[in-house]
C-alpha cells in the first residue's frame, strides 16, 4: 500500500488515459529502489480503463477528470481542463508530473505550476507535434523509410513535443517492420528511458538552460 509519504520525498502525479503500463512500470522501479521518489496521486482522463485498477491494485490515490465537461460545440477548452486539473493536483504538491500514456493537451495554467515530463515514441524533433501519437508515429516513421526510431523523454511545454529533452534512446527500424512490431521495440526503449529520466529529475541531475537539459554526473 501506498505509505506516508515524509516532506523530504520526491512526490510525483502520473496522469494516464488508458492501461497504466508506464505508471506500473515506474512503480515497479521505484519498488526496486532505481527511482527515488514516491507516487502520490494519480488522475485519469478516462473513466473505465485498466490504468485505474492497476493504480488500485498498486495502492495508489487515483482521481478521474474527465474531458466532457470541458468540451463545447466539439471545442475543447485546454484551459479550463489545466486549471481543474492544477486544482486537483495542488494539495498532494508534486516536484514532478509524469505523463504516461496521456491524451489530452494540457495548457500553459497546468504547465506553469507543474514542473511536467512526457515519454514520445519516436526520436525528436524528428515525427513530433500534433497529430504525431501513438501508432500514427510508426506509421508515419514507416513511410518515411528511415532506419532508425527510439524514444525521447522530454520537459512539457506549450508547444507539442518541443520541450527540453531529457533523454532518448534509439532503435532499429526493420525491413519487415508493421507499426505493431516498431511499437513493440520503440516501448521497450520507453520502459528503459522514462524511469531513469524520473530517477535523474529526483536526484537534481538535470537543469534546463536555454531551452536544453544539462545533466550532470552523479558523484
Amino acid at each position: 500500500m501506498n505509505s506516508a509519504v515524509s516532506d523530504s520525498t520526491f512526490r510525483l502525479a502520473v496522469l494516464l488515459s488508458g492501461s497504466g503500463t508506464t505508471m506500473v512500470n515506474l512503480q515497479k522501479h521505484i519498488d526496486a529502489g532505481q527511482v527515488p521518489a514516491k507516487i502520490v496521486q494519480v488522475v485519469s482522463s478516462r473513466r473505465n480503463v485498466l490504468g485505474i485498477e492497476r493504480a488500485k491494485e498498486l495502492g495508489l490515490p487515483v482521481s478521474v477528470l474527465g474531458r466532457k465537461r470541458f468540451t463545447h460545440d466539439k471545442s475543447f477548452d485546454a484551459d479550463g481542463y489545466s486549471q481543474a486539473l492544477a486544482d486537483l493536483l495542488e494539495p498532494h504538491r508534486p516536484d514532478l508530473v509524469v505523463m504516461a500514456g496521456f491524451m489530452t493537451q494540457l495548457a500553459a495554467p497546468f504547465l506553469n505550476r507543474f514542473q511536467t515530463i512526457n515519454v514520445h515514441p519516436a526520436l525528436l524533433p524528428s515525427f513530433g507535434g500534433k497529430g504525431f501519437y501513438g501508432h500514427h508515429v510508426h506509421e508515419s516513421v514507416l513511410d518515411a523509410g528511415v532506419k532508425i526510431s527510439g524514444a525521447t523523454v522530454h520537459f512539457a511545454n506549450s508547444q507539442y513535443d518541443r520541450g527540453p529533452i531529457i533523454c532518448q534512446e534509439a532503435v532499429p527500424v526493420k525491413e519487415d517492420d508493421t507499426p505493431d512490431s516498431l511499437a513493440a521495440r520503440v516501448q521497450d526503449a520507453e520502459r528503459r528511458i522514462y524511469p531513469k529520466a524520473v530517477a535523474m529529475i529526483a536526484k537534481g541531475l538535470v537543469t534546463i538552460k536555454d531551452n536544453r537539459t544539462v545533466i550532470r554526473s552523479e558523484q
